[in-house]
């Protein structure tokens, strides 16, 4: 069942209200996340998965595709299949790791950094247009909060 969301957009199924569960809004704000974020990658080329398997690669260098795929909740099939991809596309680079060649380290190229800093630059603004309704003491407020609930945990399960 559609229903209106009242600036004409229709929406599938409920819709959240202010007084929904805080999981609910979390997953539809990272939902709408997600769509910003999916648009802006591809319009330079990328799947949203492939800007976030970049992005981590960029803060996080140095990781075996095992220590990857457990940052990002992926399984190892996934992951390969994307490594795969970004390969085939020069933007990643998988070496063999000094003290295990049987475990690879992929890293970033110069070409992926380029495309990943121009998605998160386009990404960015993005976001500030999605949150411009929020002063920068709420933004601020705001990522505090969610950093506070994300903590130093590594959940199962895909963040993709």
């Amino acid at each position: 069942m559609s229903e209106s969301t009242g600036g004409g957009a229709m929406t599938e199924g409920p819709a959240p209200t202010l007084d929904s569960e805080i999981t609910w809004l979390l997953h539809r704000a990272a939902q709408r996340m997600h769509v910003v974020t999916g648009e802006q990658a591809e319009r330079h080329g990328l799947h949203l998965r492939d800007y976030i398997v970049l992005s981590a690669l960029d803060k996080t260098p140095g990781l075996t595709q095992v220590e990857l795929a457990r940052a990002l909740g992926l399984d190892k099939t996934t992951l390969m299949t994307q490594l795969d991809r970004l390969e085939r596309a020069s933007l990643v680079l998988r070496h063999s790791d000094p003290q295990d060649r049987r475990r690879r380290i992929p890293a970033i190229t110069s070409a992926g950094d380029d495309v990943r800093a121009e998605v998160a630059r386009a990404s960015d603004e993005a976001e500030r247009n999605a949150m411009a309704g929020f002063s920068a003491v709420e933004i601020a407020l705001f990522r505090r909060m969610l950093f506070t609930i994300i903590g130093t945990s590594t959940d199962p399960g895909s963040c993709l």
